[in-house]
């Protein structure tokens, strides 16, 4: 029987629908078709890598032109206009279409402000796989033409912007600096007061520059076996004053447990008289090495910001005696601590110190005053001897020793059987070591910076120095000429740098 065309098409179906089903559950190739899949999936991935590290690379220059670019414009030595010197970093790096807008700049008295933004774009390495349309294009030369809307597409390739921004400042910040100076007997060799006296002067001139007028007040503290704190110091304290030869005070131990002065307690003045004495002397009656240093020169010189001043007193400095060197601590912490604030009230009425310095030492909560100690030694601490009361309890044994130099006097009048019982022992180096080093954890705990320079000293001298500092960093050993260095570099970074984003 003829099949009808009813029967053919009814096969056909069957085929059809037969084949489809075979298709479907037909599973050769599945895993070809799975492998291109995940193969263009790690193409782009590691694309994507790529461009990353890419982009990484390009906000890293980026950024780190812009760093350089506004730290040199904030720069308040820098003499080029901020905005200029931007953008001749920026040109040198060759990014300067980099740049957006104009850097801004915020500058006064005692501060500059540079602020700049910076934004690039780079296309991504794998823009091929991933490339868009943008339906808002109105070129001429359409890459694609929809003919039912006539309207052109653009294939774009995809971007990464990359930004780069800062803002740096130099703000010289009020600042109360304690200069604290070793004059004793052994910076007479091997040209180190000369040494010091130029350092030091350098130092004075850089941070008490005209521009800081107001803002940066320095304490003169030199100090050898001693401290001379000057009648202008000395007379707003309470002392059992003994004579008139010299104005060191005797602090009590537990004092230097404290960044301040006691102006509670009654102190005891120092004795007067030499102790150095033989060949270094000539054997004579010297008593121009006292062990309280009795010169004007030598006295403290507080709260000053008149540079002139200052180096002509360092100019004038000469070695004395020993080496005492948690004593010259204990004074430029005190003239830092706010105990002194009246002090210095006092001597500002009476017009020893500028007036501006008014209100200082501030609290050391001021976020707006950076409180620091410059202080030097080129040796270590050494002992030191006191005269017993029995032959100094009177105004006529004032005199005496004031007019005999110690050893001179005993040698010369006194049986030598009878030598100790004139003198004893008050300090030993350790424990001036012991001293210091809880006068430093004092000044560090209240937030003083400390700074601190072994000038030719041994190993023991170095390990003390640097224990006593803020950090390694603040501490430097140094010889010969090399202290200038110390000080200029300590006092570049005086001046408050600092960058934010």
């Amino acid at each position: 029987m003829t099949p009808t065309v009813s029967d053919r098409i009814s096969s056909a179906r069957k085929t059809a629908r037969t084949r489809l089903v075979a298709f479907r559950r037909e599973e050769d190739g599945g895993m070809i078709i799975f492998g291109l899949f995940m193969f263009v999936m790690m193409l782009a991935i590691t694309g994507l890598a790529v461009d990353l590290m890419r982009f990484e690379t390009t906000r890293a220059k980026l950024q780190g032109t812009m760093d350089r670019a506004v730290l040199a414009a904030a720069d308040l030595d820098q003499t080029r206009p901020p905005i200029e010197v931007v953008r001749d970093y920026f040109a040198k790096a060759g990014m300067s279409s980099f740049l957006v807008g104009t850097p801004t700049v915020v500058q006064g008295l005692n501060f500059r402000r540079v602020t700049a933004q910076a934004r690039g774009n780079m296309p991504l390495f794998f823009g091929g796989i991933l490339k868009t349309v943008d339906k808002n294009w109105n070129g001429t030369a359409p890459s694609t033409f929809d003919n039912q809307n006539h309207q052109g597409y653009q294939a774009v390739q995809p971007v990464l912007s990359v930004p780069a921004n800062a803002t740096a400042e130099e703000k010289v910040a009020k600042v109360e600096i304690s200069l604290v100076v070793d004059i004793s007997g052994s910076m007479r060799d091997n040209n180190r007061i000369r040494n010091l006296r130029t350092a030091a002067t350098q130092f004075v001139n850089t941070v008490l520059d005209p521009a800081n007028a107001g803002l940066i007040s320095v304490s003169l503290v030199p100090y050898s076996e001693h401290v001379n704190a000057g009648p202008l110091l000395y007379n707003q304290l309470t002392v059992n004053t003994r004579h008139n030869f010299s104005h060191c005070i005797e602090f009590p131990d537990t004092e230097f447990n404290a960044t301040a002065l006691n102006r509670t307690m009654t102190y005891q003045q120092m004795q007067h008289f030499q102790w150095n004495w033989g060949a270094a002397n000539n054997y004579e009656n010297t008593r121009t090495d006292t062990v309280c240093p009795r010169y004007s020169y030598e006295q403290i010189t507080p709260w000053s910001q008149n540079r002139t001043a200052l180096a002509t007193q360092i100019g004038q400095l000469q070695p004395r005696a020993g080496t005492s060197i948690f004593l010259g601590m204990k004074w430029g912490v005190a003239l830092l601590d706010p105990s002194t604030r009246p002090m210095l009230t006092t001597l500002s009425n009476s017009g020893n110190v500028d007036t501006v310095f008014r209100g200082r030492p501030v609290d050391y909560s001021d976020v707006e005053t950076l409180k620091a100690v410059v202080l030097m030694t080129d040796g270590k601490n050494d002992r030191s001897n006191r005269i017993r009361s029995t032959y100094y309890d009177s105004t006529s044994e004032y005199a005496h020793w004031n007019s005999y130099n110690f050893w001179f006097y005993l040698n010369n009048y006194v049986n030598s059987n009878y030598h100790a019982n004139y003198y004893f022992q008050k300090y030993t180096a350790a424990t001036g070591d012991t001293l210091l080093d809880n006068m430093c954890d004092r000044a560090k705990a209240a937030g003083i910076v400390v700074w601190t320079i072994g000038f030719e000293v041994d190993q023991h001298g170095a390990d003390v120095m640097e224990q006593c500092a803020s950090s390694p960093s603040h501490f430097y050993r140094v010889e010969g000429v090399n202290i200038s260095v110390a000080f200029a570099s300590i006092a570049r970074q005086i001046n408050n740098l600092k960058l934010t984003y």
